[in-house]
């Protein structure tokens, strides 16, 4: 188990409970499977005489609904007590596979429908929860986190109003921009990265991947990813290059400035495996392009990782660059929705979080640092140096 040493010198806060919004609930089920685990070999490594009330349950999940009335107003409604205990709900904002009727027409989900479920659940607590934390992986309106021209700062108000509501902890993955967590100075959010679960994923099924700095490149798509991209090469000790967008900022399309062209800053990428790494594919416009120009530079396997998987304008051109030998592998995690048919495809890969994010969990009901889940030098680390062993 993952920081036993760290939880066998504390004791929980409170009893964990998890309640899981319905656009979650497969993820929720595999980190309450591993979270069960987790206690069961603590309990058993410490030779516990007594156990506190709640640490070894069956199962952490608490049922959970947002019915809704036919003009599609609805409603959040807890199943048991929560009084008392340390609640985690969880949330992706992101489903909308999941549908609603108003009136008799049939609405897909969207973001704003999810949050204001999250709000009901949150009320639905009464605020008899001993505290409250939401799990929120693609953080709501995380996009739209500054502001530029007379515009609304809607990931701002969220946390704001969250905070407001009693919620003592955010988590959330990879945010757009960490900066947001400035509008909620007093509260809690932790912001953690999937990079040791891209690393794991490839190095288990990709053949013949060799991290060294002769085969190996990391390219950040712009200079939003610049973070992500050092941080990556510095820990496998490898170069990097860069792509900035040139945009047409005469036009406007769809809310935003075209992209004219990607120009490229760094070193040859010719005959190596170069990994794109960014938050989040929305159309994978830009990401495809991005591809596109390291084929022409003559690199050898493209992989794309991305915490996030949204695929906004479906996976048909995925699929036309991957015959053509342009992309090798597409990895995201399973923090959010996927399209069934993109889990088929030959050419993605999940990097499961299931067991990190129950370890996040366990650190936060322990209330001991977040410091040692958070980074992943060491793992990584350990890893390579199996690899190198093989």
């Amino acid at each position: 188990m993952p920081n036993i040493e760290l939880l066998e010198r504390s004791m929980p806060l409170a009893p964990i409970r998890i309640a899981a919004l319905a656009g979650c609930r497969e993820l929720a089920e595999e980190v309450d499977h591993k979270l069960v685990k987790f206690r069961k070999e603590l309990i058993a490594k410490k030779q516990l005489s007594i156990i506190p009330r709640g640490y070894n349950a069956k199962s952490f999940l608490v049922e959970c609904e947002c019915p809704r009335f036919g003009t599609g107003e609805g409603k959040g409604y807890i199943k048991e007590s929560v009084r008392g205990v340390d609640l985690f709900i969880m949330v992706d904002i992101t489903n909308y596979s999941l549908t609603y009727s108003v009136c008799g027409h049939e609405n897909h989900m969207s973001p704003d429908n999810h949050y204001q479920d999250l709000k009901r659940i949150i009320a639905a607590a009464t605020g008899k929860a001993h505290r409250i934390n939401v799990i929120m992986p693609f953080l709501y309106e995380g996009r739209q986190h500054r502001r530029s021209k007379r515009e609304s700062l809607d990931c701002a108000l969220m946390l704001k109003e969250l905070s407001d509501m009693g919620v003592a902890n955010i988590i959330t993955f990879d945010a757009h921009d960490p900066r947001v967590q400035n509008s909620i100075p007093l509260s809690g959010f932790d912001n953690f990265f999937p990079t040791y679960q891209f690393l794991k994923a490839m190095l288990k099924n990709v053949p013949d991947f060799k991290v060294d700095n002769d085969h190996l490149m990391i390219i950040s798509p712009d200079e939003g990813a610049m973070s992500r991209a050092v941080y990556f090469s510095n820990i496998l000790g490898v170069d990097m290059g860069m792509f900035y967008k040139r945009r047409d900022y005469s036009t406007i399309v769809n809310g935003k400035n075209p992209i004219v062209a990607h120009e490229f800053l760094g070193d040859s990428v010719e005959g190596k495996d170069v990994i794109i790494i960014d938050d989040m594919i929305s159309s994978g416009e830009s990401m495809l392009d991005v591809a596109k120009q390291l084929k022409n530079r003559n690199a050898n396997r493209v992989f794309v990782c991305t915490t996030y998987g949204l695929f906004t304008d479906g996976l048909k051109k995925f699929d036309e660059y991957y015959e053509k030998g342009i992309i090798d592998r597409v990895i995201t995690t399973n923090l959010n929705y996927r399209p069934p048919e993109l889990l088929d495809k030959p050419y993605y890969l999940e990097a499961n979080m299931s067991k990190y994010l129950a370890s996040i969990i366990d650190i936060i009901n322990h209330d001991v640092s977040v410091e040692k889940v958070r980074s992943s030098n060491e793992k990584i680390m350990n890893l390579m140096k199996k690899v190198n062993k093989e």
